[in-house]
Protein backbone atom coordinates (compact mmCIF):
# COMPACT_ATOMS: atom_id res chain seq x y z
CA UNK A 1 0.00 0.00 0.00
CA UNK A 2 1.50 3.48 -0.93
CA UNK A 3 0.12 6.91 -0.46
CA UNK A 4 -1.63 6.93 -4.03
CA UNK A 5 -4.07 4.08 -1.87
CA UNK A 6 -4.68 6.85 0.92
CA UNK A 7 -5.05 9.97 -1.78
CA UNK A 8 -7.59 7.84 -3.75
CA UNK A 9 -9.36 7.29 -0.61
CA UNK A 10 -9.24 10.95 0.47
CA UNK A 11 -10.44 11.79 -2.77
CA UNK A 12 -13.71 10.22 -2.50
CA UNK A 13 -14.34 12.55 0.42
CA UNK A 14 -13.22 15.84 -1.65
CA UNK A 15 -15.50 14.83 -4.48
CA UNK A 16 -18.44 14.71 -2.47
CA UNK A 17 -17.47 17.92 -0.76
CA UNK A 18 -17.21 19.18 -4.06
CA UNK A 19 -20.73 18.45 -5.05
CA UNK A 20 -21.81 19.68 -1.65
CA UNK A 21 -20.33 23.28 -2.03
CA UNK A 22 -22.83 23.52 -4.90
CA UNK A 23 -26.08 21.97 -3.36
CA UNK A 24 -29.01 23.43 -3.92
CA UNK A 25 -29.24 23.42 0.14
CA UNK A 26 -25.92 22.65 2.38
CA UNK A 27 -28.31 22.37 5.04
CA UNK A 28 -29.72 19.43 4.47
CA UNK A 29 -27.04 16.42 3.85
CA UNK A 30 -28.73 13.05 3.32
CA UNK A 31 -26.08 11.20 5.46
CA UNK A 32 -27.90 7.66 4.73
CA UNK A 33 -27.43 8.12 0.95
CA UNK A 34 -23.82 9.56 1.37
CA UNK A 35 -22.05 6.69 3.75
CA UNK A 36 -24.43 4.02 2.17
CA UNK A 37 -23.64 4.59 -1.59
CA UNK A 38 -19.83 5.08 -0.65
CA UNK A 39 -20.07 1.94 1.30
CA UNK A 40 -21.29 -0.04 -1.56
CA UNK A 41 -18.75 1.46 -4.08
CA UNK A 42 -15.49 0.35 -1.64
CA UNK A 43 -17.37 -3.33 -0.84
CA UNK A 44 -17.90 -3.71 -4.50
CA UNK A 45 -14.60 -2.54 -5.16
CA UNK A 46 -13.04 -4.93 -2.13
CA UNK A 47 -14.68 -7.66 -3.49
CA UNK A 48 -13.64 -7.30 -7.72
CA UNK A 49 -10.02 -6.30 -6.43
CA UNK A 50 -9.02 -8.24 -3.19
CA UNK A 51 -10.87 -11.65 -3.60
CA UNK A 52 -9.59 -14.56 -5.64
CA UNK A 53 -12.90 -15.74 -5.54
CA UNK A 54 -14.33 -12.10 -7.02
CA UNK A 55 -11.27 -11.92 -9.72
CA UNK A 56 -11.96 -14.96 -10.99
CA UNK A 57 -15.39 -14.37 -11.77
CA UNK A 58 -14.13 -10.83 -13.07
CA UNK A 59 -11.74 -12.84 -15.45
CA UNK A 60 -14.53 -15.57 -16.58
CA UNK A 61 -17.08 -12.63 -17.19
CA UNK A 62 -14.32 -10.97 -19.60
CA UNK A 63 -12.82 -14.02 -21.28
CA UNK A 64 -16.75 -14.77 -22.18
CA UNK A 65 -17.55 -11.14 -23.55
CA UNK A 66 -14.42 -11.40 -25.28
CA UNK A 67 -15.40 -14.48 -27.13
CA UNK A 68 -18.59 -12.54 -28.03
CA UNK A 69 -16.46 -9.81 -29.21
CA UNK A 70 -15.04 -12.43 -31.62
CA UNK A 71 -17.62 -14.15 -32.58
CA UNK A 72 -19.49 -10.80 -33.38
CA UNK A 73 -16.74 -9.98 -35.99
CA UNK A 74 -17.69 -13.23 -38.27
CA UNK A 75 -20.54 -11.21 -39.33
CA UNK A 76 -18.68 -8.05 -40.02
CA UNK A 77 -16.23 -10.39 -41.85
CA UNK A 78 -18.72 -11.54 -43.75
CA UNK A 79 -20.25 -7.76 -44.94
CA UNK A 80 -16.64 -6.42 -45.05
CA UNK A 81 -14.82 -8.81 -45.92
CA UNK A 82 -11.46 -9.88 -44.13
CA UNK A 83 -8.85 -7.14 -45.66
CA UNK A 84 -11.52 -4.75 -43.31
CA UNK A 85 -11.97 -7.65 -40.73
CA UNK A 86 -8.80 -9.66 -40.25
CA UNK A 87 -9.40 -13.14 -38.79
CA UNK A 88 -6.82 -13.38 -35.76
CA UNK A 89 -6.58 -16.72 -36.21
CA UNK A 90 -5.65 -16.99 -39.68
CA UNK A 91 -2.18 -17.59 -41.30
CA UNK A 92 -0.77 -14.46 -42.35
CA UNK A 93 0.10 -14.57 -45.89
CA UNK A 94 -0.05 -12.78 -49.33
CA UNK A 95 -3.00 -12.13 -51.36
CA UNK A 96 -1.77 -11.74 -55.23
CA UNK A 97 -0.97 -14.34 -57.13
CA UNK A 98 2.78 -13.16 -57.97
CA UNK A 99 3.48 -12.38 -55.06
CA UNK A 100 2.65 -15.99 -53.21
CA UNK A 101 4.59 -17.59 -55.97
CA UNK A 102 7.31 -15.30 -55.63
CA UNK A 103 7.22 -15.90 -51.58
CA UNK A 104 7.33 -19.87 -52.49
CA UNK A 105 10.81 -19.36 -53.94
CA UNK A 106 11.90 -17.10 -51.43
CA UNK A 107 13.42 -17.54 -47.55
CA UNK A 108 10.40 -18.15 -45.20
CA UNK A 109 7.61 -15.59 -44.87
CA UNK A 110 8.40 -12.36 -43.51
CA UNK A 111 5.54 -9.76 -43.10
CA UNK A 112 5.74 -6.80 -45.49
CA UNK A 113 3.13 -4.30 -46.46
CA UNK A 114 -0.08 -5.41 -48.18
CA UNK A 115 0.00 -8.45 -46.68
CA UNK A 116 -3.84 -9.46 -45.15
CA UNK A 117 -2.89 -9.33 -41.30
CA UNK A 118 -0.08 -7.09 -41.83
CA UNK A 119 0.27 -3.65 -39.42
CA UNK A 120 -1.84 -1.41 -41.02
CA UNK A 121 -4.71 -3.49 -41.79
CA UNK A 122 -4.68 -4.10 -37.68
CA UNK A 123 -4.89 -0.71 -37.25
CA UNK A 124 -7.91 0.67 -34.83
CA UNK A 125 -7.36 4.05 -36.94
CA UNK A 126 -8.41 2.25 -39.73
CA UNK A 127 -10.75 -0.57 -39.02
CA UNK A 128 -12.56 1.27 -36.22
CA UNK A 129 -16.16 1.61 -38.68
CA UNK A 130 -16.10 -1.93 -39.44
CA UNK A 131 -14.94 -3.38 -36.40
CA UNK A 132 -16.23 -1.29 -33.48
CA UNK A 133 -19.50 -0.07 -35.09
CA UNK A 134 -20.79 -3.78 -35.68
CA UNK A 135 -20.55 -4.85 -31.81
CA UNK A 136 -22.82 -1.97 -31.74
CA UNK A 137 -25.71 -3.93 -33.66
CA UNK A 138 -24.92 -7.24 -32.18
CA UNK A 139 -24.71 -6.16 -28.74
CA UNK A 140 -27.94 -4.55 -29.52
CA UNK A 141 -29.47 -7.60 -30.63
CA UNK A 142 -28.09 -9.65 -27.75
CA UNK A 143 -29.77 -7.30 -24.81
CA UNK A 144 -32.80 -7.58 -26.99
CA UNK A 145 -32.89 -11.18 -26.86
CA UNK A 146 -31.96 -11.53 -23.28
CA UNK A 147 -34.83 -9.00 -22.36
CA UNK A 148 -37.30 -10.94 -24.11
CA UNK A 149 -35.86 -14.28 -22.41
CA UNK A 150 -36.45 -12.67 -18.82
CA UNK A 151 -32.63 -12.74 -18.16
CA UNK A 152 -32.46 -8.86 -17.21
CA UNK A 153 -35.37 -8.30 -15.47
CA UNK A 154 -34.64 -10.00 -12.28
CA UNK A 155 -30.78 -8.82 -12.11
CA UNK A 156 -32.62 -5.02 -12.53
CA UNK A 157 -34.74 -5.51 -9.72
CA UNK A 158 -32.31 -7.50 -7.62
CA UNK A 159 -29.82 -4.05 -7.82
CA UNK A 160 -32.68 -2.13 -7.49
CA UNK A 161 -33.88 -3.74 -4.23
CA UNK A 162 -30.03 -3.08 -2.90
CA UNK A 163 -30.09 0.55 -3.21
CA UNK A 164 -33.50 1.30 -2.19
CA UNK A 165 -33.52 -0.08 1.03
CA UNK A 166 -29.85 0.98 1.77
CA UNK A 167 -29.72 4.39 0.76
CA UNK A 168 -33.32 5.20 1.48
CA UNK A 169 -34.23 5.91 -2.33
CA UNK A 170 -37.87 6.26 -3.89
CA UNK A 171 -38.60 3.19 -5.36
CA UNK A 172 -38.77 4.92 -9.15
CA UNK A 173 -35.55 6.58 -9.08
CA UNK A 174 -33.80 2.92 -7.88
CA UNK A 175 -35.08 1.22 -10.63
CA UNK A 176 -34.37 3.54 -13.37
CA UNK A 177 -30.70 3.95 -12.14
CA UNK A 178 -30.25 -0.16 -11.40
CA UNK A 179 -31.65 -0.05 -15.74
CA UNK A 180 -29.10 1.92 -16.45
CA UNK A 181 -26.32 -0.69 -16.11
CA UNK A 182 -28.02 -2.19 -19.10
CA UNK A 183 -29.17 0.82 -21.30
CA UNK A 184 -29.46 4.15 -21.84
CA UNK A 185 -32.29 6.44 -21.99
CA UNK A 186 -34.42 3.84 -22.00
CA UNK A 187 -34.18 3.23 -18.41
CA UNK A 188 -36.72 6.31 -18.19
CA UNK A 189 -39.29 4.50 -19.85
CA UNK A 190 -39.76 1.70 -16.91
CA UNK A 191 -41.06 4.31 -14.69
CA UNK A 192 -42.64 6.86 -17.30
CA UNK A 193 -46.26 6.54 -15.70
CA UNK A 194 -44.30 8.24 -12.34
CA UNK A 195 -41.76 10.42 -14.61
CA UNK A 196 -43.92 13.32 -14.44
CA UNK A 197 -44.66 13.41 -10.52
CA UNK A 198 -41.13 12.62 -9.55
CA UNK A 199 -39.31 15.23 -6.71
CA UNK A 200 -36.73 17.71 -8.40
CA UNK A 201 -34.00 15.70 -6.52
CA UNK A 202 -35.70 12.55 -8.41
CA UNK A 203 -34.99 14.21 -11.65
CA UNK A 204 -31.56 15.17 -10.83
CA UNK A 205 -31.01 11.42 -10.08
CA UNK A 206 -32.31 9.99 -12.81
CA UNK A 207 -30.68 12.07 -15.23
CA UNK A 208 -27.16 11.63 -13.41
CA UNK A 209 -27.58 7.73 -13.49
CA UNK A 210 -28.17 8.59 -17.33
CA UNK A 211 -24.68 10.59 -17.84
CA UNK A 212 -22.85 8.31 -15.20
CA UNK A 213 -23.05 4.92 -16.86
CA UNK A 214 -22.70 3.02 -19.55
CA UNK A 215 -25.28 1.13 -21.80
CA UNK A 216 -24.27 -2.30 -22.84
CA UNK A 217 -24.89 -1.94 -26.14
CA UNK A 218 -21.67 0.28 -26.57
CA UNK A 219 -19.61 -1.63 -23.30
CA UNK A 220 -17.81 -3.65 -26.66
CA UNK A 221 -16.63 -0.16 -27.96
CA UNK A 222 -14.49 0.50 -24.96
CA UNK A 223 -13.74 -3.14 -24.39
CA UNK A 224 -12.10 -3.69 -28.15
CA UNK A 225 -9.57 -0.99 -27.87
CA UNK A 226 -8.38 -1.89 -24.29
CA UNK A 227 -8.20 -5.77 -24.77
CA UNK A 228 -4.75 -5.88 -26.21
CA UNK A 229 -3.03 -4.12 -23.21
CA UNK A 230 -6.10 -4.82 -20.77
CA UNK A 231 -7.66 -8.37 -21.56
CA UNK A 232 -9.52 -7.57 -18.23
CA UNK A 233 -11.20 -4.55 -19.34
CA UNK A 234 -15.05 -5.71 -20.14
CA UNK A 235 -15.01 -7.60 -16.69
CA UNK A 236 -13.66 -4.08 -15.09
CA UNK A 237 -16.41 -2.05 -17.55
CA UNK A 238 -19.43 -4.02 -15.78
CA UNK A 239 -18.15 -3.60 -12.48
CA UNK A 240 -17.95 0.09 -13.04
CA UNK A 241 -20.86 0.68 -14.31
CA UNK A 242 -22.35 -1.31 -10.77
CA UNK A 243 -20.15 1.26 -8.90
CA UNK A 244 -21.25 4.25 -10.89
CA UNK A 245 -25.25 4.26 -10.13
CA UNK A 246 -24.39 4.38 -6.24
CA UNK A 247 -22.26 6.78 -7.17
CA UNK A 248 -24.32 8.91 -9.14
CA UNK A 249 -26.95 8.53 -6.36
CA UNK A 250 -24.45 10.29 -3.24
CA UNK A 251 -23.32 13.18 -5.66
CA UNK A 252 -26.78 13.81 -7.36
CA UNK A 253 -28.29 13.93 -3.53
CA UNK A 254 -25.78 16.35 -2.43
CA UNK A 255 -26.10 18.59 -5.39
CA UNK A 256 -30.09 18.52 -5.23
CA UNK A 257 -31.11 16.74 -2.07
CA UNK A 258 -34.44 15.35 -1.38
CA UNK A 259 -36.84 17.93 0.31
CA UNK A 260 -40.37 16.03 -0.53
CA UNK A 261 -41.58 13.01 -0.20
CA UNK A 262 -41.88 10.96 -3.31
CA UNK A 263 -44.69 9.07 -4.79
CA UNK A 264 -42.71 5.74 -5.18
CA UNK A 265 -40.98 5.74 -1.55
CA UNK A 266 -40.71 2.57 0.50
CA UNK A 267 -41.72 0.10 -2.82
CA UNK A 268 -40.67 -0.58 -6.34
CA UNK A 269 -42.90 0.46 -8.70
CA UNK A 270 -44.44 -2.12 -10.41
CA UNK A 271 -43.81 -2.18 -14.43
CA UNK A 272 -46.71 -0.70 -16.34
CA UNK A 273 -46.51 -2.95 -20.22
CA UNK A 274 -48.18 0.00 -21.21
CA UNK A 275 -45.82 2.46 -21.30
CA UNK A 276 -42.59 0.90 -20.79
CA UNK A 277 -41.59 0.36 -24.58
CA UNK A 278 -39.20 -3.03 -23.83
CA UNK A 279 -42.81 -5.09 -23.12
CA UNK A 280 -45.19 -2.69 -25.07
CA UNK A 281 -43.79 -3.29 -28.27
CA UNK A 282 -42.46 -6.98 -26.58
CA UNK A 283 -42.04 -9.34 -29.81
CA UNK A 284 -43.68 -12.39 -30.32
CA UNK A 285 -40.27 -14.52 -30.86
CA UNK A 286 -36.82 -14.92 -30.38
CA UNK A 287 -35.52 -14.56 -33.38
CA UNK A 288 -38.15 -11.68 -33.96
CA UNK A 289 -36.54 -9.74 -30.57
CA UNK A 290 -32.98 -10.41 -32.38
CA UNK A 291 -34.02 -8.68 -35.50
CA UNK A 292 -35.69 -5.57 -33.59
CA UNK A 293 -32.35 -5.10 -31.58
CA UNK A 294 -29.88 -5.43 -34.07
CA UNK A 295 -32.37 -2.50 -36.02
CA UNK A 296 -32.48 -0.65 -33.17
CA UNK A 297 -28.42 -1.32 -32.96
CA UNK A 298 -28.24 -0.01 -36.55
CA UNK A 299 -29.86 3.15 -35.61
CA UNK A 300 -27.64 3.44 -32.58
CA UNK A 301 -24.26 2.72 -35.08
CA UNK A 302 -25.55 5.40 -37.13
CA UNK A 303 -25.94 8.01 -34.31
CA UNK A 304 -22.34 7.21 -33.16
CA UNK A 305 -20.55 7.63 -35.92
CA UNK A 306 -22.67 10.85 -36.89
CA UNK A 307 -21.58 12.27 -33.74
CA UNK A 308 -18.09 11.52 -34.10
CA UNK A 309 -18.00 13.07 -37.30
CA UNK A 310 -19.36 16.12 -36.40
CA UNK A 311 -17.98 16.84 -32.77
CA UNK A 312 -14.25 15.68 -33.77
CA UNK A 313 -14.41 17.93 -36.95
CA UNK A 314 -15.66 20.89 -34.27
CA UNK A 315 -12.77 20.13 -32.31
CA UNK A 316 -10.61 19.89 -35.23
CA UNK A 317 -11.62 23.36 -36.52
CA UNK A 318 -11.31 25.01 -33.21
CA UNK A 319 -7.83 23.90 -33.38
CA UNK A 320 -7.09 24.81 -36.40
CA UNK A 321 -7.46 28.37 -35.50
CA UNK A 322 -5.47 28.59 -32.54
CA UNK A 323 -2.63 26.89 -34.96
CA UNK A 324 -3.27 29.90 -36.89
CA UNK A 325 -2.61 32.01 -34.01
CA UNK A 326 0.18 29.76 -33.30
CA UNK A 327 1.86 31.17 -36.57
CA UNK A 328 1.74 34.34 -35.35
CA UNK A 329 5.51 33.42 -33.94
CA UNK A 330 7.02 34.05 -36.52
CA UNK A 331 6.19 37.68 -36.74
CA UNK A 332 8.84 41.00 -36.62
CA UNK A 333 6.80 42.26 -33.57
CA UNK A 334 7.12 41.20 -30.52
CA UNK A 335 3.89 41.30 -28.75
CA UNK A 336 2.64 39.55 -31.44
CA UNK A 337 5.16 36.95 -31.61
CA UNK A 338 4.58 36.06 -28.04
CA UNK A 339 0.80 35.67 -28.42
CA UNK A 340 1.83 33.31 -31.52
CA UNK A 341 4.58 31.26 -29.03
CA UNK A 342 1.64 31.13 -26.41
CA UNK A 343 -0.78 29.51 -28.89
CA UNK A 344 1.60 27.20 -29.92
CA UNK A 345 0.97 24.63 -26.69
CA UNK A 346 -2.51 25.60 -26.78
CA UNK A 347 -5.37 23.20 -28.09
CA UNK A 348 -9.19 22.74 -26.67
CA UNK A 349 -7.46 19.13 -25.30
CA UNK A 350 -4.89 20.76 -23.18
CA UNK A 351 -7.50 23.80 -21.99
CA UNK A 352 -9.50 20.47 -20.38
CA UNK A 353 -6.80 18.51 -19.39
CA UNK A 354 -5.22 21.85 -17.35
CA UNK A 355 -9.15 22.26 -15.74
CA UNK A 356 -9.00 18.68 -15.04
CA UNK A 357 -5.39 18.21 -12.98
CA UNK A 358 -6.75 18.97 -10.04
CA UNK A 359 -10.11 16.35 -9.97
CA UNK A 360 -7.45 13.93 -11.81
CA UNK A 361 -5.04 14.30 -8.96
CA UNK A 362 -7.28 13.49 -6.24
CA UNK A 363 -8.14 10.04 -7.61
CA UNK A 364 -4.65 9.08 -6.95
CA UNK A 365 -3.78 8.17 -10.61
CA UNK A 366 -0.12 8.62 -10.63
CA UNK A 367 2.78 10.26 -8.80
CA UNK A 368 4.54 11.09 -11.96
CA UNK A 369 3.74 14.68 -13.64
CA UNK A 370 3.51 13.23 -17.21
CA UNK A 371 1.18 10.66 -16.34
CA UNK A 372 -1.09 12.93 -13.94
CA UNK A 373 -0.99 15.04 -17.14
CA UNK A 374 -2.18 12.85 -19.82
CA UNK A 375 -4.81 11.26 -17.41
CA UNK A 376 -6.17 14.68 -17.25
CA UNK A 377 -6.18 15.54 -20.64
CA UNK A 378 -8.23 12.18 -21.71
CA UNK A 379 -10.36 13.11 -18.61
CA UNK A 380 -11.23 16.20 -20.04
CA UNK A 381 -11.48 15.29 -24.02
CA UNK A 382 -14.15 12.80 -22.48
CA UNK A 383 -16.44 15.73 -21.73
CA UNK A 384 -16.14 17.71 -25.57
CA UNK A 385 -15.15 13.84 -27.93
CA UNK A 386 -17.42 11.54 -26.42
CA UNK A 387 -15.96 8.68 -24.56
CA UNK A 388 -15.22 6.59 -27.79
CA UNK A 389 -12.06 8.27 -29.05
CA UNK A 390 -10.96 8.66 -25.66
CA UNK A 391 -10.93 4.77 -25.01
CA UNK A 392 -9.35 4.60 -28.11
CA UNK A 393 -6.36 7.00 -27.02
CA UNK A 394 -6.29 5.34 -24.01
CA UNK A 395 -5.41 1.83 -25.61
CA UNK A 396 -3.07 3.43 -27.72
CA UNK A 397 -1.22 5.24 -25.07
CA UNK A 398 -1.30 1.45 -23.25
CA UNK A 399 0.40 -0.28 -26.26
CA UNK A 400 3.43 2.48 -26.28
CA UNK A 401 3.72 1.77 -22.41
CA UNK A 402 3.69 5.70 -22.07
CA UNK A 403 0.97 5.10 -18.77
CA UNK A 404 1.34 2.45 -15.73
CA UNK A 405 -1.14 -0.29 -15.01
CA UNK A 406 -2.38 1.78 -12.01
CA UNK A 407 -3.23 5.08 -14.47
CA UNK A 408 -4.31 2.61 -16.92
CA UNK A 409 -7.07 1.12 -14.64
CA UNK A 410 -7.71 4.18 -12.79
CA UNK A 411 -8.42 6.13 -16.27
CA UNK A 412 -10.80 3.52 -17.77
CA UNK A 413 -13.18 3.16 -14.55
CA UNK A 414 -12.99 7.58 -14.61
CA UNK A 415 -14.28 7.36 -18.75
CA UNK A 416 -16.86 4.78 -17.86
CA UNK A 417 -19.88 7.26 -18.31
CA UNK A 418 -22.03 9.25 -20.69
CA UNK A 419 -20.78 12.82 -19.33
CA UNK A 420 -19.79 14.83 -22.24
CA UNK A 421 -21.48 17.69 -23.64
CA UNK A 422 -23.19 15.88 -26.60
CA UNK A 423 -25.24 13.98 -23.29
CA UNK A 424 -26.92 17.11 -22.71
CA UNK A 425 -28.94 17.41 -25.57
CA UNK A 426 -29.66 13.77 -26.19
CA UNK A 427 -30.77 13.22 -22.06
CA UNK A 428 -32.60 16.35 -22.05
CA UNK A 429 -33.99 16.51 -25.15
CA UNK A 430 -35.57 12.68 -24.67
CA UNK A 431 -36.71 13.17 -21.17
CA UNK A 432 -37.89 16.46 -22.61
CA UNK A 433 -40.07 14.38 -24.93
CA UNK A 434 -41.63 12.07 -22.28
CA UNK A 435 -42.28 14.27 -20.22
CA UNK A 436 -43.24 17.92 -21.57
CA UNK A 437 -44.39 19.41 -18.25
CA UNK A 438 -41.29 19.42 -16.67
CA UNK A 439 -39.42 21.02 -19.22
CA UNK A 440 -37.99 23.78 -17.23
CA UNK A 441 -37.05 21.41 -14.53
CA UNK A 442 -35.48 19.35 -16.64
CA UNK A 443 -33.39 22.03 -18.36
CA UNK A 444 -32.14 23.46 -15.36
CA UNK A 445 -31.04 20.34 -13.85
CA UNK A 446 -29.45 18.83 -17.30
CA UNK A 447 -25.62 21.06 -16.77
CA UNK A 448 -26.16 19.87 -12.90
CA UNK A 449 -26.71 16.34 -13.56
CA UNK A 450 -23.35 16.16 -16.13
CA UNK A 451 -21.43 17.70 -13.12
CA UNK A 452 -22.54 15.98 -11.08
CA UNK A 453 -21.83 12.21 -13.28
CA UNK A 454 -18.33 13.91 -14.11
CA UNK A 455 -17.80 13.85 -10.20
CA UNK A 456 -19.21 10.10 -9.59
CA UNK A 457 -17.12 8.83 -12.62
CA UNK A 458 -14.31 10.28 -10.93
CA UNK A 459 -15.49 9.22 -7.65
CA UNK A 460 -15.42 5.37 -9.09
CA UNK A 461 -11.70 5.99 -10.63
CA UNK A 462 -10.90 6.44 -6.67
CA UNK A 463 -12.18 3.44 -5.69
CA UNK A 464 -10.63 1.71 -8.05
CA UNK A 465 -7.32 3.39 -6.65
CA UNK A 466 -7.96 2.72 -3.24
CA UNK A 467 -7.76 -1.13 -3.78
CA UNK A 468 -5.32 -1.17 -6.63
CA UNK A 469 -1.60 -2.50 -5.19
CA UNK A 470 0.55 -3.10 -7.92
CA UNK A 471 -0.79 -6.69 -8.93
CA UNK A 472 -0.99 -7.49 -12.53
CA UNK A 473 -3.25 -9.98 -12.54
CA UNK A 474 -6.35 -7.27 -11.80
CA UNK A 475 -5.65 -6.22 -15.40
CA UNK A 476 -4.11 -9.28 -17.42
CA UNK A 477 -6.17 -12.44 -15.59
Amino acid sequence: MSWLNFLSFGGIFVLCAIAWLGSENRRVIPWKVILWGIALQLILGLLVFTFPVTRFVITVISNGINAVLDATEAGARFLFGPLFVPDPSATPGPILVGRWIARAITPPYVPVAGDRLSPENLSMDYIFAFRALPLVIFFSALMSLLYYLGVIQPIVKFFAKIFRRSMNLSGAEALSGSMNIFVGIESALVVRPYLASMTRSELCAVLTCCYGSIASTVLALYAGALRPTFPNITGHLVSASIMAIPACFVISKLLVPETEVPKTLGALPEEDPENDRMTADRPSGAMESVILGAMDGVKLAIAIAALLIAILGLVALVNLFFANLAGLATSSNLFVRRIGLIFQVITLQNIVGALFVPLTFITGVSANWNEIWEASVLIGRRLLETEVPVYRQLGVLASQGAISDRALLIISYCLCGFAHLPSVGIFVGGFSSLIPSRRKDLASLGWKALWGATLATLMIGCVAGVFYFGNPSVLRG
